[in-house]
């Protein structure tokens, strides 16, 4: 496959310490340019991560007739408007998560030029980790699955970092809570009926902090969460069904090197501890998305997967302000 080329809009800390590092280890890709809106700092980038250009503006990165694919991991209230004028450009786009503020935001991009792909980056579909998770659970290796319970948390206490700005699309649900949201979805193979939340709000920021929440699946299935982003670091999924359960240890910043664990326990009999190999999410995230561009292989996450995933997240803001079951 004719590797696809790159450009990454911004010098943002997910890409240049993990997603950029993630996709220089692959050979199905070239990053050919980086831009920020302060040129130093995209020189500064570009050099330490050994990309051949640094533009000053995000328009000189859109207007390069070499980049075919865009990266866009800018606040999350410029995804929509920076992946629109990429995509007018000519560019497909992998824009980080959450895709959108609101599930109304994210439906401008179904007005998509024609041949673009638009993805969400969940990269954490792409890792062995949860793709034999899914497997496991496809081939009824615990039953039929019933429950998953998840816990996600980390500690950011800066009221100058654009996760804790409310205006802007901060707070804990777009944050990490679309983890639990998507990791459900994708185990269930289903999508949620209804939710039901409990949130906490900073009294200064006003982003939600702490949510814990039900979400019905539908069939007996349920996925029930705990996010929070300013308590102790820890995250951990569990996996349950009739005849058994799946742990995954590190369940979305799985390290690049080094084995992940996995636990699955059949029938109540004992723990089995898988190891998975090393396995870089970042960079086979990029080189999928890249296979799609590309025609190796059909679009499996698009911009209507992306919108599914934010009408969860919606109701689950609705259901903590009115403190009830709301409807997907």
């Amino acid at each position: 496959m004719k590797p696809v080329r790159w450009g990454i809009l911004s010098t943002a800390k997910i890409g240049v310490t993990k997603v950029i590092p993630g996709m220089l280890k692959s050979k199905h890709l070239e990053i050919v340019a980086i831009a920020s809106r302060d040129l130093t700092r995209g020189q500064e980038a570009a050099k330490s991560l050994g990309i051949p250009i640094a533009y000053g503006s995000y328009a000189e990165l859109l207007a390069d007739p070499s980049v075919e694919a865009i990266y866009n991991p800018l606040p999350n209230h410029l995804h929509v408007p920076l992946t629109l004028q990429a995509a007018r450009a000519g560019k497909h786009v992998l824009c980080e998560k959450p895709i959108a503020i609101t599930a109304a935001e994210a439906r401008a991009l179904e007005a998509l030029p024609e041949g673009i792909h638009v993805a969400e980056a969940f990269m954490v579909r792409h890792h062995p980790q949860w793709i034999a998770a899914r497997d496991l659970v496809r081939q009824g290796a615990i039953g039929q699955p019933m429950a998953m319970q998840v816990w996600f948390s980390y500690k950011l206490l800066d009221p100058a970092n654009v996760r804790n700005q409310a205006d802007i699309g901060g707070g804990g649900i777009l944050d990490i809570g679309c983890y639990p949201i998507v990791g459900a979805r994708y185990i269930f193979d289903a999508e949620p009926v209804r939710v039901v939340s409990l949130i906490d709000r900073d009294p200064t920021m006003r982003v939600d902090r702490t949510t814990s929440a039900l979400v019905d699946f539908g069939g007996g299935r349920q996925l029930s969460l705990t996010i929070g982003i300013q308590m102790e670091g820890f995250q951990r999924v569990q996996i349950a069904g009739s005849e058994g359960r799946i742990e995954i240890d590190i369940p979305f910043n799985a390290p690049a090197t080094g084995m992940t664990l996995m636990h699955v326990q059949r029938g109540g009999g004992a723990v089995e501890t898988r190891s998975i190999p090393d396995a870089d999410q970042y960079q086979l995230q990029a080189e999928a998305f890249g296979r799609v561009i590309r025609g190796v292989e059909p679009a499996t996450y698009g911009v209507a997967d992306a919108i599914l995933n934010m009408r969860v997240l919606d109701a689950l803001t609705r259901s903590g302000d009115t403190s009830a079951w709301e409807t997907v």
